[in-house]
């Protein structure tokens, strides 16, 4: 893959069961296990999840009009498999988008359920990925001890 197809984190330990992750422009968040107020990983899935789509249908529908509220809900179960294994099922994303009334607002009405559908059929990142079970390889990198 070339230099501008990647995307990286790093996450750091601070403590047990605390982390923060690092992006490479400078902006990092605490993650843990639940025991505070910090994200869990499958809190972090669902908010990408949600965040990307989220994203996608802001830049297409503000071109027509300023929401006057926008919100988005995700959620799912997560639950222990036939064969085991944790995962989530039953992921929705749900959207409570207003416009101001006028012509303006219309048009961003009118173009909500499509950029909705785009995203979720070609635009985000994240929610394509999830879908389309893209593997995930979990490797131990070499170094001295230390």
């Amino acid at each position: 893959m070339s230099e501008d197809t990647v995307r990286s984190v790093e996450i750091e330990r601070t403590s047990v069961g605390q982390y923060v992750v690092r992006n490479g422009r400078g902006g990092s968040m605490s993650m843990g296990a639940g025991g505070d107020d910090s994200f869990t990983p499958v809190e972090l899935l669902l908010a990408a999840i949600g965040g990307c789509t989220a994203i996608d249908v802001d830049h297409i529908t503000s071109r027509r009009a300023e929401p006057t509220g926008f919100a988005v809900e995700v959620t799912g179960d997560k639950i222990r498999d036939e064969a085991g294994g944790n995962r989530m099922q039953n992921i929705r994303v749900e959207f409570t988008v207003t416009f101001p009334a006028g012509a303006d607002g219309d048009r961003a009405r009118e173009a909500l359920p499509r950029s909705l559908q785009q995203s979720h059929d070609r635009l985000c990142t994240v929610s394509r990925t999830v879908e389309l079970g893209t593997p995930v390889s979990i490797v131990t990198a070499t170094g001295s001890p230390g």
